[in-house]
Protein backbone atom coordinates (compact mmCIF):
# COMPACT_ATOMS: atom_id res chain seq x y z
CA UNK A 1 0.00 0.00 0.00
CA UNK A 2 1.86 2.57 -1.13
CA UNK A 3 -0.92 5.78 -1.98
CA UNK A 4 -0.20 8.37 0.61
CA UNK A 5 -3.88 8.12 1.45
CA UNK A 6 -3.51 4.29 2.33
CA UNK A 7 0.05 4.90 3.81
CA UNK A 8 -2.05 7.34 6.55
CA UNK A 9 -4.18 4.72 7.60
CA UNK A 10 -1.07 1.78 8.41
CA UNK A 11 0.60 4.72 10.16
CA UNK A 12 -2.69 5.08 12.57
CA UNK A 13 -3.54 1.48 12.99
CA UNK A 14 0.59 1.37 13.80
CA UNK A 15 0.22 4.26 16.63
CA UNK A 16 -2.95 2.61 18.47
CA UNK A 17 -1.44 -0.91 17.78
CA UNK A 18 0.10 -2.51 21.02
CA UNK A 19 3.86 -1.40 19.69
CA UNK A 20 2.44 2.33 19.36
CA UNK A 21 2.28 5.40 20.79
CA UNK A 22 1.12 5.78 24.47
CA UNK A 23 -0.65 8.97 23.66
CA UNK A 24 -2.04 7.85 20.29
CA UNK A 25 -3.99 4.60 22.24
CA UNK A 26 -4.95 6.22 25.19
CA UNK A 27 -7.83 8.96 22.96
CA UNK A 28 -11.09 7.85 22.62
CA UNK A 29 -13.71 9.96 20.65
CA UNK A 30 -14.71 12.03 23.63
CA UNK A 31 -10.69 13.09 23.90
CA UNK A 32 -10.63 14.14 20.27
CA UNK A 33 -13.50 16.18 20.31
CA UNK A 34 -11.20 19.49 21.20
CA UNK A 35 -8.73 18.67 18.23
CA UNK A 36 -11.49 17.83 15.69
CA UNK A 37 -12.93 21.45 16.75
CA UNK A 38 -9.32 22.72 17.16
CA UNK A 39 -8.28 21.74 13.58
CA UNK A 40 -11.24 23.02 11.89
CA UNK A 41 -10.47 26.59 12.88
CA UNK A 42 -6.97 26.03 11.60
CA UNK A 43 -8.39 25.27 8.12
CA UNK A 44 -10.77 28.07 8.45
CA UNK A 45 -7.60 30.15 8.91
CA UNK A 46 -5.88 29.23 6.45
CA UNK A 47 -8.41 30.01 3.67
CA UNK A 48 -8.91 33.46 4.92
CA UNK A 49 -5.40 34.00 4.70
CA UNK A 50 -5.13 32.73 1.09
CA UNK A 51 -1.85 30.90 2.21
CA UNK A 52 -1.87 27.56 0.08
CA UNK A 53 0.65 25.85 2.20
CA UNK A 54 -0.61 26.29 5.32
CA UNK A 55 -3.98 25.40 3.38
CA UNK A 56 -2.81 22.06 3.06
CA UNK A 57 -0.96 21.27 5.70
CA UNK A 58 -3.93 21.92 8.01
CA UNK A 59 -6.28 20.36 5.97
CA UNK A 60 -3.58 17.24 6.44
CA UNK A 61 -4.26 17.69 10.11
CA UNK A 62 -7.60 17.75 9.87
CA UNK A 63 -7.76 14.20 7.37
CA UNK A 64 -5.50 12.82 10.30
CA UNK A 65 -8.49 13.35 12.95
CA UNK A 66 -10.84 11.95 10.39
CA UNK A 67 -8.45 8.90 10.19
CA UNK A 68 -7.84 9.10 13.89
CA UNK A 69 -11.57 8.63 14.48
CA UNK A 70 -12.28 5.93 11.75
CA UNK A 71 -9.45 4.15 13.39
CA UNK A 72 -10.66 4.15 16.76
CA UNK A 73 -14.46 3.21 15.25
CA UNK A 74 -12.80 0.11 13.34
CA UNK A 75 -11.72 -1.35 16.82
CA UNK A 76 -14.89 -0.66 18.22
CA UNK A 77 -16.25 -2.68 15.37
CA UNK A 78 -18.56 0.20 14.40
CA UNK A 79 -16.95 0.57 10.78
CA UNK A 80 -13.70 1.70 8.88
CA UNK A 81 -12.65 4.64 7.06
CA UNK A 82 -13.82 2.73 3.48
CA UNK A 83 -16.96 2.76 4.64
CA UNK A 84 -17.37 5.91 5.23
CA UNK A 85 -15.80 6.86 1.77
CA UNK A 86 -18.32 4.39 0.67
CA UNK A 87 -21.27 5.96 1.96
CA UNK A 88 -20.29 9.55 1.01
CA UNK A 89 -19.83 8.15 -2.43
CA UNK A 90 -23.35 6.51 -2.72
CA UNK A 91 -24.04 10.05 -0.96
CA UNK A 92 -22.94 12.30 -3.60
CA UNK A 93 -23.99 10.34 -6.68
CA UNK A 94 -27.73 10.23 -5.23
CA UNK A 95 -27.87 13.45 -4.66
CA UNK A 96 -26.29 14.36 -8.14
CA UNK A 97 -28.68 12.67 -10.38
CA UNK A 98 -28.14 15.46 -12.80
CA UNK A 99 -24.65 14.56 -13.08
CA UNK A 100 -24.59 10.83 -12.84
CA UNK A 101 -28.20 10.19 -14.22
CA UNK A 102 -30.37 10.96 -16.75
CA UNK A 103 -31.77 14.94 -15.44
CA UNK A 104 -30.19 17.98 -16.46
CA UNK A 105 -29.76 21.25 -14.61
CA UNK A 106 -28.14 24.79 -15.89
CA UNK A 107 -27.94 27.03 -12.65
CA UNK A 108 -26.48 26.54 -8.75
CA UNK A 109 -30.20 27.80 -7.26
CA UNK A 110 -31.69 24.59 -9.68
CA UNK A 111 -28.93 22.00 -7.78
CA UNK A 112 -29.42 24.12 -4.61
CA UNK A 113 -33.30 23.80 -4.80
CA UNK A 114 -33.27 19.67 -6.13
CA UNK A 115 -30.63 18.56 -3.42
CA UNK A 116 -32.70 19.96 -0.47
CA UNK A 117 -35.68 18.27 -2.01
CA UNK A 118 -33.60 15.45 -2.25
CA UNK A 119 -32.16 15.08 1.32
CA UNK A 120 -36.30 15.98 2.11
CA UNK A 121 -37.26 12.44 0.94
CA UNK A 122 -34.48 10.77 2.61
CA UNK A 123 -35.79 12.18 5.95
CA UNK A 124 -39.39 11.12 5.30
CA UNK A 125 -37.67 7.69 4.35
CA UNK A 126 -35.60 8.12 8.48
CA UNK A 127 -36.43 9.15 11.36
CA UNK A 128 -36.22 12.52 11.60
CA UNK A 129 -39.16 14.44 11.98
CA UNK A 130 -37.85 17.89 11.14
CA UNK A 131 -36.22 19.24 7.75
CA UNK A 132 -34.08 21.17 10.67
CA UNK A 133 -33.13 18.34 12.24
CA UNK A 134 -30.49 17.98 9.57
CA UNK A 135 -28.53 20.76 10.86
CA UNK A 136 -26.24 20.00 14.16
CA UNK A 137 -27.27 20.64 17.16
CA UNK A 138 -23.24 21.36 18.53
CA UNK A 139 -22.72 24.05 15.70
CA UNK A 140 -21.66 28.28 16.88
CA UNK A 141 -24.81 28.97 17.68
CA UNK A 142 -24.31 31.72 14.86
CA UNK A 143 -23.44 29.33 11.77
CA UNK A 144 -26.32 27.58 13.40
CA UNK A 145 -28.63 30.82 13.10
CA UNK A 146 -27.86 31.02 9.78
CA UNK A 147 -28.47 27.31 8.83
CA UNK A 148 -31.46 26.92 10.66
CA UNK A 149 -33.28 29.66 8.62
CA UNK A 150 -31.84 28.60 5.54
CA UNK A 151 -33.44 25.20 5.40
CA UNK A 152 -36.57 27.53 6.57
CA UNK A 153 -36.53 29.89 3.96
CA UNK A 154 -35.95 27.06 0.64
CA UNK A 155 -39.52 25.62 2.85
CA UNK A 156 -40.60 28.99 2.14
CA UNK A 157 -40.71 30.64 5.56
CA UNK A 158 -39.28 33.40 5.20
CA UNK A 159 -39.03 37.43 4.79
CA UNK A 160 -40.03 38.61 1.47
CA UNK A 161 -36.94 41.34 1.33
CA UNK A 162 -33.59 42.50 3.25
CA UNK A 163 -35.92 45.60 4.26
CA UNK A 164 -38.45 43.26 5.82
CA UNK A 165 -35.84 41.42 8.21
CA UNK A 166 -34.75 45.37 9.21
CA UNK A 167 -38.04 46.47 10.27
CA UNK A 168 -37.73 42.97 12.20
CA UNK A 169 -34.51 44.09 14.02
CA UNK A 170 -35.63 47.11 14.80
CA UNK A 171 -38.79 45.49 16.48
CA UNK A 172 -35.91 43.03 18.45
CA UNK A 173 -34.05 46.50 19.35
CA UNK A 174 -37.49 48.12 20.92
CA UNK A 175 -37.96 44.52 22.96
CA UNK A 176 -34.62 44.15 24.16
CA UNK A 177 -34.54 47.66 25.26
CA UNK A 178 -37.55 47.41 27.29
CA UNK A 179 -36.50 44.26 28.94
CA UNK A 180 -33.62 45.91 29.71
CA UNK A 181 -34.92 48.88 31.52
CA UNK A 182 -37.06 46.36 33.89
CA UNK A 183 -34.24 44.88 35.02
CA UNK A 184 -35.70 41.52 33.61
CA UNK A 185 -32.25 39.82 32.64
CA UNK A 186 -33.97 36.47 31.75
CA UNK A 187 -36.29 38.80 29.40
CA UNK A 188 -33.41 40.54 28.35
CA UNK A 189 -31.34 37.85 27.22
CA UNK A 190 -34.10 36.21 25.00
CA UNK A 191 -34.89 39.62 23.34
CA UNK A 192 -30.63 39.68 22.67
CA UNK A 193 -30.76 36.27 21.29
CA UNK A 194 -33.96 37.14 18.84
CA UNK A 195 -31.87 40.70 18.35
CA UNK A 196 -29.14 38.54 17.03
CA UNK A 197 -31.06 36.17 15.46
CA UNK A 198 -32.91 38.79 13.25
CA UNK A 199 -29.40 40.42 12.36
CA UNK A 200 -27.77 37.16 10.88
CA UNK A 201 -31.02 36.49 8.46
CA UNK A 202 -30.85 40.50 7.67
CA UNK A 203 -26.86 38.76 6.57
CA UNK A 204 -28.77 35.90 4.88
CA UNK A 205 -31.16 38.01 2.79
CA UNK A 206 -28.25 40.45 1.48
CA UNK A 207 -25.42 37.83 1.08
CA UNK A 208 -23.38 38.20 3.06
CA UNK A 209 -21.71 35.50 5.42
CA UNK A 210 -22.77 36.86 9.31
CA UNK A 211 -19.83 34.10 10.64
CA UNK A 212 -16.85 35.97 8.23
CA UNK A 213 -18.78 39.59 8.99
CA UNK A 214 -18.41 39.31 13.03
CA UNK A 215 -14.45 37.89 12.28
CA UNK A 216 -13.57 40.73 10.48
CA UNK A 217 -15.21 43.29 12.87
CA UNK A 218 -13.26 41.35 15.54
CA UNK A 219 -9.76 41.73 13.76
CA UNK A 220 -10.67 45.19 13.16
CA UNK A 221 -11.14 46.15 16.81
CA UNK A 222 -8.28 43.98 17.76
CA UNK A 223 -5.78 45.98 15.22
CA UNK A 224 -7.57 49.41 16.98
CA UNK A 225 -7.12 48.09 20.24
CA UNK A 226 -3.32 47.46 20.14
CA UNK A 227 -2.97 50.79 18.33
CA UNK A 228 -4.21 52.56 21.59
CA UNK A 229 -2.23 50.41 23.99
CA UNK A 230 0.89 51.63 21.77
CA UNK A 231 0.07 55.26 21.65
CA UNK A 232 -0.33 55.42 25.66
CA UNK A 233 3.00 52.62 26.14
CA UNK A 234 4.94 55.33 24.23
CA UNK A 235 3.73 58.12 26.74
CA UNK A 236 4.48 55.65 29.46
CA UNK A 237 1.08 55.13 30.52
CA UNK A 238 -1.48 52.16 31.25
CA UNK A 239 -4.78 52.07 29.84
CA UNK A 240 -6.24 51.98 33.31
CA UNK A 241 -6.96 55.51 34.81
CA UNK A 242 -6.66 56.40 31.52
CA UNK A 243 -10.05 59.48 31.47
CA UNK A 244 -12.75 57.47 28.92
CA UNK A 245 -12.80 60.96 26.81
CA UNK A 246 -9.46 60.24 25.97
CA UNK A 247 -9.33 56.61 25.06
CA UNK A 248 -12.57 57.82 22.97
CA UNK A 249 -10.06 60.26 20.87
CA UNK A 250 -7.25 57.35 20.41
CA UNK A 251 -10.04 55.16 19.28
CA UNK A 252 -11.07 57.26 16.53
CA UNK A 253 -7.36 58.16 16.20
CA UNK A 254 -6.84 54.83 15.29
CA UNK A 255 -9.61 54.17 13.27
CA UNK A 256 -8.44 57.24 10.89
CA UNK A 257 -5.05 55.82 10.50
CA UNK A 258 -6.63 52.13 9.71
CA UNK A 259 -8.71 53.67 7.13
CA UNK A 260 -6.19 55.87 5.97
Amino acid sequence: MDEPLNRVVEIMARLRGPDGCPWDREQNLESLKVYLLEESFEVRQAMEAGDPAALREELGDLLFQVIFQCRIAEEMGWFDIQDVAAGIADKLVRRHPHVFGEGKLSTSGEVVRQWEELKEEERRRGAKRSRLASVPEMLPALLKALRLSEKAARAGFDWKTAAHVFDKVREEIAEWEDASRTGDRVQAEKEMGDLLFSLVNVARKMGFDPEAALQSANGRFLRRFERMEGSLAREGLAMEGVPAARLEDLWEEAKRSEEG
